[in-house]
């Protein structure tokens, strides 16, 4: 009964890195322990550069910055890192995941904020 009200219903959000000018939005739902898997899973992704989580209200319980992150230029990932919860579509991923039809979604970010081509690292 306890595991009813109290266990871990997450939806693990990353902004993974495909190219400087590029970067994915990729969503999964997870329950209990498979919860735990996926956080670990897209917070050790080699490519992603912020990671997220929330509750089943969109509320953000943890996050930090990925092993991708060396991919972007800093002032552009703390950028990201304050705009990641708000932006249109983290919400969209996060939309679907909530209604529960989804497991997972993936989705190519639709950002103001990539670095100009002289920024690029990659």
């Amino acid at each position: 009964m306890f595991g009813l009200f109290g266990g871990k219903d997450w939806n693990v959000v990353g902004i993974i890195f495909e190219r400087p000018d590029l970067y994915r939005v990729n969503g999964n739902r997870g329950k209990g322990g498979e919860a735990a898997t996926i956080r670990d899973a897209v917070k050790n992704h080699a490519r992603t550069i912020f990671w997220a989580v929330f509750d089943q209200k969109g509320a953000f319980l943890e996050g930090a910055t990925g092993q991708g992150s060396v991919n972007v230029p800093a002032p552009v990932v703390q950028k990201l890192t304050r705009e990641m919860a708000t932006l249109t579509t983290v919400r969209e991923v996060l939309s679907i995941l909530e209604k529960g039809k989804e497991a997972k979604v993936a989705k190519t970010l639709t950002w103001t904020g990539y670095p100009p081509k002289p920024e690029h690292r990659a």
